[in-house]
C-alpha cells in the first residue's frame, strides 16, 4: 500500500484526488487548516465511508491539522507520515484576491512549496518521496505564444502568478540540485461542481440555478471576452497521479487544448435551465437579457476586472497525452457546464426545502 500526503485536501482538487487515490488502494493523509467553522464539506462522502471502516479498524483516510507556511509543522507531518507521494495543492488560488493579499499569496504559494521540498531533503526522503507541485496556467499571463506548452516563456500578470512562478522554479531547482522526483503540473483552468462559489464559473452556474428558480434577479461579472481553456477537475487529478507514475520526473501542461469565452460559459449555463440569453451593448455596457421575458439577468461590473488582465489561455496537452496516455477531453466543455448546473439546481432546491422547514 502506497501512502500519499495531500495539502489542500479540503479544496476542489484535493477532495477529488483523495477519492481517486483511495480507489487506487492508497493510504491517504490530508492536511487541513484549523478553522472555527466546518470546512470539510467536499470530503463528506469519504468521511462517511471512513467512519464505517473505522469500526472495522480499516480506515485508510486520515486528516491532520497543518499549514504549509509553518516550517516546523510541515517537517513534523512529513516525518510522521513518511509519504511515498506528496501532492502540494495548498494555495491562495483566487487571482483577483491575490492583488489584495499579495504577501499572503506569496507566503502560501511560494514559501509553502519551499517548506515541503526542504522538509523532504532535511528528512533524508529524497530517494523515497515523490513531490507533485500544483502549478498554473497563470504563469503564462501575457501569453508569448498560442497554444502554451512546457517550453513557452512565462509572463505572469498577477501576484498569484508571480508567487506560483517561484513555486515552479524552486521545484525544478530541487529536482536538479538534489536529484529529487519533484515535478510541476501546469494546470489550466479546471472546474467542477465543487468549485468555490467566488470563482467565475461556479458563480455563473449557481446564478443560473438561482435565477431559474426565482431566488436571484441577476448576476454581475467581469470581462466576458476572457478566453480560457476549461477542463473538468475530476479528470485533471488523474493526470496529477500519472505524472508521479512516469519513469522520469518531468513537468507537464494539463489542459484540454480548447478555448472558450466567459460569455459562452454564461450562454451554455442558462441554456441548461431553459433560458436563452440575448446580448446588447459592448464593454461595461454589455447586458444579457432573458429573451423570453426581457429581463436583464447578466451585467458587467468593473469591480471584477483585474488590474492587469489575462486575455487568453490555451494549453497544449500533447506531451501529457503522448507520454502519459491521458485523455484531455474525457469530459467535454459542454458536459462540464451541464454537470455544474445540474449540481447547483439540486443545491438551490435543497436550500429552499430547508428554508421552508424553518419558516
Amino acid at each position: 500500500m502506497k501512502t500519499a500526503l495531500i495539502t489542500g485536501v479540503t479544496g476542489q482538487d484535493g477532495s477529488y484526488l483523495a477519492e481517486f487515490l483511495l480507489e487506487k488502494g492508497y493510504q491517504v493523509h490530508g492536511v487541513i487548516r484549523r478553522s472555527s467553522s466546518y470546512n470539510q464539506e467536499r470530503l463528506e462522502d469519504i468521511l462517511d465511508e471512513e467512519a464505517a471502516n473505522a469500526l472495522l479498524n480499516n480506515g485508510d483516510f486520515h486528516l491532520h491539522y497543518g499549514d504549509v507556511t509553518d516550517t516546523s509543522n510541515v517537517i513534523r507531518l512529513i516525518s510522521e507520515v513518511q509519504p511515498d507521494e506528496i501532492y502540494n495543492l495548498a494555495a491562495q488560488s483566487h487571482v483577483r484576491v491575490s492583488f489584495d493579499m499579495p504577501g499572503y499569496t506569496l507566503d502560501v504559494d511560494g514559501k509553502g512549496t519551499l517548506n515541503i521540498l526542504e522538509a523532504v531533503r532535511i528528512l533524508g526522503l529524497t530517494e523515497k518521496t515523490k513531490v507533485y507541485q500544483a502549478s498554473t496556467s497563470e504563469l503564462y499571463g501575457k501569453v508569448q505564444e498560442v497554444p502554451q506548452k512546457e517550453t513557452t516563456p512565462f509572463y505572469p500578470r498577477s501576484p498569484y502568478g508571480v508567487a506560483k512562478i517561484y513555486g515552479f522554479w524552486i521545484t525544478k531547482n530541487y529536482r536538479e540540485s538534489y536529484n529529487m522526483f519533484a515535478v510541476n503540473g501546469i494546470l489550466f483552468n479546471h472546474e467542477s461542481e465543487r468549485r468555490g462559489e467566488t470563482f467565475v464559473t461556479r458563480k455563473i452556474s449557481l446564478a443560473a440555478a438561482r435565477i431559474a428558480q426565482g431566488k436571484q434577479k441577476k448576476v454581475s461579472l467581469g470581462n466576458l471576452d476572457s478566453l480560457r481553456d476549461w477542463g473538468y477537475a475530476k479528470d485533471y487529478v488523474e493526470c496529477m497521479w500519472l505524472i508521479l507514475q512516469h519513469d522520469q520526473p518531468e513537468d507537464f501542461v494539463i489542459a484540454t487544448g480548447e478555448m472558450h469565452t466567459v460569455r459562452e460559459f454564461v450562454e451554455l449555463a442558462f441554456n441548461h435551465v431553459g433560458i436563452e440569453i440575448e446580448w446588447t451593448g459592448q464593454g461595461v455596457e454589455e447586458k444579457g437579457t432573458n429573451k423570453a421575458t426581457g429581463e436583464v439577468i447578466v451585467d458587467v461590473d468593473p469591480k471584477f476586472f483585474r488590474p492587469t488582465e489575462v486575455d487568453q489561455l490555451l494549453g497544449d496537452p500533447t506531451k501529457a497525452r503522448t507520454l502519459l496516455g491521458w485523455n484531455p477531453t474525457k469530459t467535454s466543455f459542454e458536459e462540464l457546464v451541464r454537470i455544474m448546473v445540474i449540481a447547483d439546481m439540486k443545491k438551490v432546491e435543497k436550500e429552499d426545502r430547508v428554508k421552508k422547514m424553518f419558516d
